[in-house]
């Protein structure tokens, strides 16, 4: 009979690519891991890895019965949950991974609140790229990622939380800041700066303003990162300006909040989300989440009919 342990077995090891990590990360060591994976092959009478590759893939066959594991290991994981939920209990670990242009400014104001009310939930964050969270979701290294939407990801279930804008943010002594009305037009030259290819902030500056083709040799040096604030200070600096999402004004001094500006012919935003896979089954949690996040912020991010959603994709 087909045991959980050796699905959970195979899916760790279709994860790493490797059976002594996989082994590792299900505390047993790899002769057992081994031994539980060639005995389920045995009893299904398939091939489910190629070992002779390095790493190790699975077979066309294993990756059917891979992707079923996930699905059984997350439907079996939902008893646990609904008895939890049914005693209106909100309990055990939620990982949680944010893009690097949401984390330091919404991760601060919400996430201890967060804590003090629900102390026996265990909070694991890390903050990765979308495509990253997107790819952990998948294969259940994580519970819910925080990022922009939409994705157009038919795995990926979403949910808004708020609306941000887009604020233009210039070098104080650029002629934007004396601009007394900025168009979207206005700002698609090459003194803007951006941030590297694989941040949603970069691709909705780049559909907004449809700087597609647009090389920027009026700046001092190219600048491949992914913090806006090294791409402020690099603005306090050398000149030219780029955009900040509305979080961001929050963390800046009084004096270098004259260095930001509205666009006067339209409010971008971006819209922020909860994401998870079809399989969540922590629906408290991510409930409980979605409420500490939203009493958190400024109300009026609520609203998303105040501008104009950016997508990115």
């Amino acid at each position: 009979m087909i045991t959980l342990i050796q699905l959970e077995y195979i899916i760790a090891v279709d994860t790493y690519r490797h059976f002594a990590t996989a082994a590792e990360k299900c505390f047993v060591t790899q002769p057992t891991l081994s031994m539980q994976i060639k005995k389920l092959e045995e009893q299904l009478d398939v091939i489910i890895f190629d070992r002779t590759k390095q790493p190790v893939i699975p077979t066309e066959q294993g990756k059917q019965i891979i992707e079923q594991a996930r699905i059984t290991l997350q439907e079996a994981k939902k008893i646990d949950q609904i008895v939890k939920d049914v005693k209106d209990e909100v309990s055990g670990e939620l990982r949680i991974a944010v893009i690097p242009t949401i984390a330091p400014y919404l991760l601060p104001i919400f996430t201890g609140n967060y804590k003090r009310s629900h102390p026996n939930v265990k909070l694991k964050i890390e903050e990765q790229v979308t495509e990253k969270i997107v790819e952990n979701l998948e294969k259940d290294l994580l519970d819910v990622g925080i990022l922009v939407t939409p994705l157009h990801e038919k795995q990926i279930l979403e949910m808004p939380l708020f609306y941000e804008e887009m604020l233009i943010y210039s070098n104080k002594n650029h002629p934007l800041v004396k601009k007394p009305m900025i168009q979207v037009g206005d700002i698609a030259t090459s003194e803007i700066w951006l941030l590297n290819d694989g941040h949603c902030f970069r691709h909705q500056v780049v559909n907004l303003c449809d700087l597609h083709d647009l090389e920027s040799d009026d700046l001092p040096f190219e600048f491949e990162g992914g913090s806006l604030e090294t791409l402020m200070r690099i603005i306090d600096k050398e000149g030219g300006y780029t955009l900040i999402p509305e979080l961001a004004e929050e963390t800046i001094p009084g004096k270098r909040k004259n260095q930001i500006r509205h666009f006067s012919n339209i409010i971008p935003l971006r819209e922020v989300s909860l994401v998870f896979t079809r399989r969540f089954a922590k629906t408290k949690m991510i409930e409980r989440l979605a409420e500490a996040i939203n009493s958190s912020i400024p109300q009026h991010y609520l609203n998303k009919n105040r501008g104009t959603v950016v997508e990115w994709k």
